[in-house]
Formats: C-alpha cells, structure tokens, sequence
C-alpha cells in the first residue's frame, strides 16, 4: 500500500545510518536456556567483541550473577548496564528509536511474548527503561508490535511478513488495518508484504531472518543451500516478491540474493530457523551469524561486496538458536540500535 500523506512528523533512520549506541543484554536465565548459560554467553560475547571496537556496546544484565559473568567475559570491551529483563530479545522488546522534528524519540508498543508463547516478567517495561537510561522520551502506541517484525529503509518504506502482522494472535489486524498503523507510527509510505517466514520461527515469520535492506532500493535475501534446504520454496517465494516490487520512492527493488544456512538441525534433530539475514549492521561492521555450515563463506563474501565500506565479520551463532523453546534467534534479534 502506497499512503497518500507525503510528509510525516516521524521517521526511522535505515540500521546503515551513524549509530551512537548498540543496546543488547546477556543471558541471565538459565530457565530460559535449558539451564545451559555458557553456550548463549559464549556466543553474545562473541557478537559484542565484533562490535566494539567501532561501537559504543550497552549490555544490559539482570542480577548480580549475570553483572559478574558478563564482566569476567568481557572486561571494558562493553558498557555494563544493570537493568531487568525477561530474556535478551531486545529487537522485539526494546524501543524502536525515531527521529522527529523535535529530536529522537522511542517508540514502544505492547508485547504479548510473540503471541502468548513466552510471557517473560520485565519484557514489557525494558525498553521504557532503555529509553530512560538512553535519555529518550517515548512516544507509546497501543497495539502489539515486535521490532523484527519490521524492516526500515529509511525513507518510508516497511518490509514485513503477514505471517506475523496479520496474525490472529497479535492484534488481529486486516491489512488495511496494519498498514494504517505502521503509517501513524513509524511514518510509513510503503509496505512490502511478504508471506511467511521460515520453518520453526517462534516468532511467527519476523522480517529480519528472511530479508534486509541494505541501502537505498537495495534489499538481501537468501537462496536455497541446496536440494535439502527446508525452506526452499519459501526463500524462492520471497525473492519473487521482492523482484516485483517497488519502495516509497517508486523505485524498483534490485534484490541480492546470497545462499542460505540450508539445513540446520540441533541437538533434538529439529529444524533449526537458522539465517544469515539475521546480520547486525553497525559502525564500520557488519555482524553476520554463522552456523557451521558449507555456505557460510560463499555468504560472508556476498555481503563483502554489498558492503565494501565495512568489515564483515562471521560469528558462530549456533548457541542462540538453542533447541525446544529455548533461543531460537540471532544477533539481529538480540540488538537495537540508537541513531545519533
């Protein structure tokens, strides 16, 4: 859909814009993991050493156990910021920060643990509480929204998924209804629907394990691994949808393709929502999880030449993806970045 107001009040800066802050946190509930913190830590550590030495690294811990575990693992190389949380999905359960005519702003919205599937105690006030240390007012908004259930270009235009938007157990939205929303809060011109995400997303398809913006027009998606590759027909369906589409500026899309994680299987032998779309784009560097497999090269290099101007950097992150219900995530999902 194409809104009919050219000029709105409110605007997110696209992740590639000058960042002051990354906002992310470190696995303090061992519930939440199947009592296995070590694996997670290690990966999110991991993550936080590719960022730093060009970011500013704002790592929340919850309780004196986790402050202790994330300082012994990482000394000075981050900003250590006690503060509570129900687990580190701080894309989903951060503000989205804005800009407005009056300065920055962060936006929140409810959350309902990704459709009721994980109501955790603080993920509904951590992101007023990262606005307040960030020094941010908020703007609220009364319906349910994750924030990797979006993707930015930063100049009006939304990616996202009707498996998840439209989804009876969020808001219960029609897609005019959702359209209206996104437009009132983010400013949106232009949203780009995909279908569905991948196999075993707990999250019900967010956007940012299947497609990214990667500049003006410029969007990256995934291409089978191989004839094993479960999500085949939904990667193929995604980028047919991309290549016939257009942005806010009526521009059409030039769509990169770069091979998928493919088959990715953990300790329980499920199918795990493994995807190099789930890269973190910061000052200087571009984070990208990696999982072991034989396309993961052949990825690191695609997205070298679609970003020549930063260091693109491979971290295992096969810890997050954990098994049953544990993490199921990866970096995208675990950061929020503040613009300057």
């Amino acid at each position: 859909m194409e809104f009919s107001v050219t000029e709105r009040a409110i605007s997110v800066p696209a992740e590639w814009a000058p960042q002051k802050a990354i906002w992310t946190a470190w696995p303090a509930d061992a519930g939440e993991w199947n009592e296995d913190l070590a694996t997670p830590r290690r990966d999110v550590a991991a993550m936080v050493r590719a960022l730093s030495p060009t970011n500013r690294v704002r790592l929340l811990v919850n309780g004196a156990e986790a402050e202790a575990a994330a300082r012994a693992a990482l000394h000075d190389v981050a900003e250590i910021v006690p503060a509570k949380y129900g687990d580190i999905w701080l894309r989903d359960t951060g503000p989205i920060f804005a800009r407005t005519r009056k300065g920055k702003v962060a936006l929140r919205f409810r959350t309902n643990g990704w459709g009721g599937k994980f109501d955790l105690p603080d993920d509904a006030t951590v992101g007023d509480d990262i606005a307040l240390l960030a020094g941010v007012p908020t703007r609220c908004f009364d319906f349910v929204l994750e924030g990797g259930a979006i993707e930015h270009d930063g100049q009006g235009t939304i990616l996202t998924t009707r498996q998840t938007l439209l989804n009876e157990n969020r808001n219960g939205w029609t897609k005019q209804e959702a359209e209206a929303a996104l437009g009132e809060a983010f400013g949106a011109k232009k949203i780009v629907w995909i279908d569905e995400g991948l196999i075993n997303d707990h999250t019900d398809g967010h956007i940012d394990n299947l497609a990214r913006f990667v500049g003006a027009a410029n969007v990256v998606c995934q291409s089978p691994a191989g004839a094993d590759d479960p999500n085949a027909a939904t990667l193929n369906a995604i980028a047919r949808t991309l290549e016939t589409a257009t942005d806010a500026l009526g521009r059409k899309l030039e769509v990169i393709r770069i091979p998928s994680a493919g088959l990715v299987l953990n300790e329980a032998g499920e199918v795990s929502p493994a995807s190099h779309m789930n890269f973190v784009i910061a000052n200087g560097v571009v984070v990208v999880p990696v999982y072991g497999t034989s396309t993961a090269a052949l990825a690191l290099e695609a997205l070298r030449d679609v970003f020549p101007d930063r260091k693109v950097i491979g971290v295992s992150s096969r810890g997050l993806l954990g098994q049953g219900t544990s993490g199921g995530g990866s970096f995208h999902c675990i950061t929020q970045q503040e613009p300057l």
